[in-house]
C-alpha cells in the first residue's frame, strides 16, 4: 500500500488520530513532510481512543483479536488484526524466516514458546515452509520441554530468550538435542548472551537469529548477520525521537546514539500503527547500504521506557548481560529492584565469589546510566550474588529478561 493511500486508509479508520485543533496536514508534502507534520500515537492516545469498549472495530466480526498486558487502567489491551491484517503478518513473517534460514533445507521445527499472535502463526509459517512441526507451552515443566527435545528432535527452534535459558541451565548437554538453528522471539538478546548460548548448543553464532516484533505492529525487524545489524522488515517506516517530546517525566537519554522507536506501518489497517510509539529505546538507527538498497537499520534494543517510569527503566538488561556474559558462560541472570537497591543475581552451579565481584565492578564502571544513578545517589548500590535457580518460579511468566520490582 502507498503511504498516502494508507493514510488516508487510516485516517478513515481512525478520525480521532488528528484531532480538533491540530492543524490540517498537507498532502502535497512528501512522505518524509508528511509524517512528521502527524502527531505521535501515545500510549495515552491509544487508551482514549482505541483500547476502549467504544472502539468501533470491535463490533466488526472478521476480527481477530488478541490479548495482551493491561493499560494504565487496568484493562487488558485489545488489539485487533483484519483478514487483510493476518495475511501481511504472515507473508512478512514467511519472508523473514526465508530470509534466516537462507535457503537451508532443514525438515523438523518446534515452536517453543508463550501464548499470543508469534505463538498462534509459528506452526503455520513452519508448514508453509515444507517443515514437520510441533508447538510446545512456556507453562510446562522444564523436564516436558527436554523430554519433547530428545525425541523430536528439531533441527529448528523458534522461542524467547528466557525459554531457551531455562532449557540450557537444565541440561547437562543441550548440543545433543540436534539443533541447528534457533529464531528468537519477544524479548532482548544481546550479543554476548547470543554468543554463549551458541557455544552450549554447538552452532556457530551465525545460527542463532533475533527477531523484532509487536502485537500492535507484528514482525519488525530483523538480526542481519551479514551486516552485524538488525533491519526492517517489509512496510515499516522508522523514526527515532528523543524523551521530551513524549510527554513522560523522564530525563534525557544519556548515550546519543540512543532514541525512542516510533513506527508506521503500511500494511496495518486495524491498528493506527501512524507514528506509533513503541516506548523501545534503540541505538544507532540510521539507514545502510545493503548491496546498493538503502536500507534502515539500528544497532540494538537497550530498553523498554513507559509512562509510569522507575528507576530500573533507566538501565539496560542488554548491557547488563553483555557485562555478566563476559565473565561466565553458562548461566543465567535475574535484576531486581528494591526500592533504591538494585540486585543482580546470576544462576550458576558453582561461581567464585571473585568473579561475582568483577561482575559488579565492571557494571558500575561500564554502563554510564548506573553509575550517574549511584552518583546521584537514586540507586545505593549493586549487589551481584549467586542464585539458586527454580525452574518452576520462572515459568509462571513467559518473559523474564526484565527489571523485577520486589
Amino acid at each position: 500500500m502507498l503511504f498516502k493511500e494508507m493514510l488516508h486508509t487510516l485516517k478513515r479508520q481512525f478520525p480521532w488520530l488528528l484531532l480538533e485543533g491540530e492543524p490540517a496536514v498537507d498532502m502535497a508534502q512528501n512522505e518524509s513532510q508528511l509524517l512528521t507534520a502527524l502527531p505521535l500515537v501515545t500510549s495515552d492516545v491509544l487508551e482514549e481512543f482505541y483500547y476502549t469498549p467504544t472502539n468501533p472495530l470491535l463490533n466488526e466480526t472478521d476480527m481477530n483479536r488478541y490479548q495482551t498486558s493491561g493499560t494504565s487502567g487496568k484493562r487488558r489491551k485489545t488489539i485487533l488484526y483484519s483478514p487483510a491484517d493476518e495475511e501481511a503478518y504472515l507473508r512478512i513473517k514467511l519472508d523473514v524466516f526465508k530470509r534466516i534460514l537462507n535457503g537451508t533445507h532443514y525438515r523438523t521445527a518446534m515452536a517453543d514458546m508463550g501464548t499470543g499472535h508469534a505463538e498462534a502463526t509459528a506452526v503455520d509459517v513452519f508448514r508453509a515452509l515444507g517443515m514437520e512441526v510441533e508447538s510446545v507451552s512456556f507453562q510446562l515443566p522444564i523436564e516436558a520441554h527436554i523430554e519433547r527435545l530428545q525425541n523430536f528432535r528439531p533441527e529448528v527452534l523458534y522461542t524467547m530468550p528466557s525459554i531457551l535459558d531455562r532449557l540450557l541451565l537444565a541440561s547437562e548437554n543441550p548440543a545433543a538435542y540436534g539443533i541447528r538453528h534457533v529464531i528468537l522471539v519477544g524479548e532482548i538478546a544481546s550479543p554476548a548472551w547470543r554468543k554463549r548460548a551458541a557455544e552450549r548448543l554447538g552452532i556457530a553464532e551465525t545460527q542463532i537469529t533475533d527477531t523484532y516484533g509487536s502485537i500492535e505492529i507484528g514482525t519488525i525487524a530483523y538480526w542481519a548477520h551479514e551486516v552485524g545489524r538488525y533491519v526492517f522488515t517489509e512496510g515499516i517506516i522508522a523514526e527515532g525521537v528523543s524523551v521530551d517530546v513524549l510527554g513522560i517525566e523522564m530525563d534525557p537519554l544519556a548515550d546519543k546514539q540512543e532514541q525512542v522507536l516510533v513506527l508506521t506501518s503500511t500494511v496495518r489497517d486495524s491498528f493506527p500503527a501512524l507514528r506509533y510509539v513503541t516506548y523501545d529505546v534503540v541505538r544507532d538507527l540510521r539507514t545502510i547500504d545493503i548491496d546498493g538498497v538503502l536500507t534502515p537499520s539500528f544497532q540494538s534494543i537497550v530498553k523498554r521506557i513507559g509512562p509510569d517510569l522507575k528507576h530500573g527503566e533507566k538501565i539496560s538488561i542488554y548491557d547488563l548481560e553483555d557485562v555478566v556474559y563476559s565473565h561466565v558462560r553458562d548461566a543465567s541472570i535475574r535484576v531486581e529492584v528494591k526500592g533504591n537497591a538494585l540486585a543482580v543475581y546470576v544462576y550458576r552451579s558453582q561461581i567464585e565469589q571473585a568473579v561475582l565481584d568483577s561482575i559488579r565492578t565492571d557494571i558500575e564502571n561500564r554502563i554510564p546510566a548506573i553509575g550517574m544513578m549511584i552518583r546521584a545517589r537514586l540507586l545505593e548500590g549493586i549487589q551481584v550474588m549467586a542464585g539458586t535457580y527454580e525452574d518452576a518460579h520462572h515459568r509462571t511468566s513467559v518473559k523474564n529478561k526484565k527489571i523485577f520490582y520486589t
